[in-house]
């Protein structure tokens, strides 16, 4: 849903790496990469049928073959876009229905594959990426024996969560994801948290806000409901709820201002992480060939926003650009299809740069948001950049203009 954690947690390194960066042209692999994210599907399935879920065949049970690992790997560090460090982000649909074991096995292959390949030296973590309602104590022994770093999705208090994140038959999973986030603390498993807001929420920022730092949720990113996928529509569109969400941001602030800060909102500390830094981003991963790569239970492969995976369009066909077992990641490139697309989007993220005061806060926007909302890579604002950058970028340095200093607060954020 919308721009993920992880992404945003990495948009500081990647602004470093591209920052006198121009955009790509299909010939200039020199502008491609370095793979820092790989986003695979371990499973297709999700046990929660969510109003706004984007995907269309999440109640089918697909499973990524394990034995493709190793070639996932091979295909990653024969390529010239290997870095020295990447995540491995198991996602989509709920990555906890399958067992504790094929994550035992999942790490052990992929350890054994960075050895085979001689990249012991190479910098690596996983993730996964879970609605919590299946995490109990043999799940946070499982996280902690294969290091993986937890996130979780919840979307605040009962009422406002069990709106929209639902059991196919109705029943909402507020209650059993809080069972999971208990477990998390009782094993001493850390975790952050992603949020979907929707209309629900615009008039209850103390509520949501006193549920993150009650439950000792200190690292929260929202992702405010978007149009995309099978989701067609948002409770969250038109300028009335961007005034509301600009109201609710202002009020969450000033609520975790006189707390001393416990809740690290994501929308806050990326912008106050590159003015402190005094960066300014030309791209940014979602829009960077080859600083994503996205597997599907399949093997087919994709790059750019995760979400346009197996996305099928009228205008692109499909997003994917070929399979894993059939295709390298540079003959991908040769392409046809991959040619277009880094064009459109290219194009994109040029018409951003030059119509919008913000671009040094985002790097040019998602390609998903862009496709769903216009059609096409080759546009520029959409209602999720206003949501995700500019109404935040606003609501900070409207509070920095008051006091206290741009340097205490950000001191005390971070």
């Amino acid at each position: 849903m919308g721009q993920w954690w992880w992404l945003e947690k990495r948009q500081r390194r990647i602004c470093e790496l591209v920052i006198s960066s121009t955009t790509a042209s299909a010939t200039d692999l020199s502008a491609f990469g370095p793979i820092g994210l790989v986003v695979v599907q371990s499973t297709s399935l999700c046990n929660l049928d969510c109003s706004y879920c984007y995907l269309p065949d999440r109640q089918k049970k697909r499973v990524f073959d394990l034995k493709m690992l190793p070639l996932l790997i091979q295909r990653i560090l024969e390529s010239p876009y290997a870095g020295p460090e990447f995540s491995l982000v198991w996602h989509a649909g709920e990555p906890l229905t399958l067992p504790t074991s094929w994550y035992d096995e999942a790490t052990a292959i992929l350890h054994c594959s960075l050895d085979t390949f001689g990249a012991k030296g190479l910098q690596f973590d996983q993730h996964v990426q879970t609605n919590a309602t299946l995490i109990n104590d043999d799940w946070c022994d499982c996280f902690h024996r294969n290091r993986i770093v937890v996130g979780i999705s919840v979307d605040g208090p009962i009422e406002i969560h069990d709106a929209h994140r639902c059991f196919r038959n109705g029943r909402g999973s507020h209650a059993l994801a809080m069972n999971g986030i208990e477990a998390l603390h009782r094993n001493d498993v850390p975790f952050h948290c992603i949020s979907v807001l929707t209309s629900e929420a615009m008039e209850q920022p103390e509520r949501m806000y006193r549920f993150f730092r009650d439950h000792g949720i200190h690292d929260v990113g929202f992702n405010v409901e978007e149009q995309e996928g099978i989701n067609t529509t948002s409770s969250m569109q038109g300028s009335e709820m961007e005034e509301k969400y600009t109201n609710f941001l202002r009020a969450f602030w000033r609520l975790s201002e006189q707390d001393g800060y416990p809740v690290i909102l994501r929308e806050f500390d990326q912008v106050i992480g590159l003015i402190q830094g005094e960066q300014r981003m030309k791209q940014n991963e979602l829009n960077r060939p080859f600083s994503i790569l996205s597997v599907d239970s399949q093997g087919n492969f994709s790059t750019f926003d995760p979400e346009l995976l197996s996305v099928a369009s009228d205008r692109y066909g499909t997003f994917n650009l070929g399979n894993l077992r059939d295709l390298s990641l540079v003959e991908s490139t040769q392409t046809d299809q991959f040619k277009r697309l880094l064009n459109d989007m290219s194009r994109g993220v040029d018409s951003c740069q030059k119509s919008c005061e913000y671009f040094g806060l985002c790097g040019g926007g998602n390609g998903s948001n862009k496709f769903w909302e216009h059609g096409t890579l080759a546009s520029s604002e959409t209602h999720a950049c206003r949501f995700g950058t500019q109404i935040p970028v606003q609501v900070l340095l409207e509070r920095f203009e008051e006091g206290p200093p741009l340097q205490q607060a950000a001191n005390q954020a971070i």
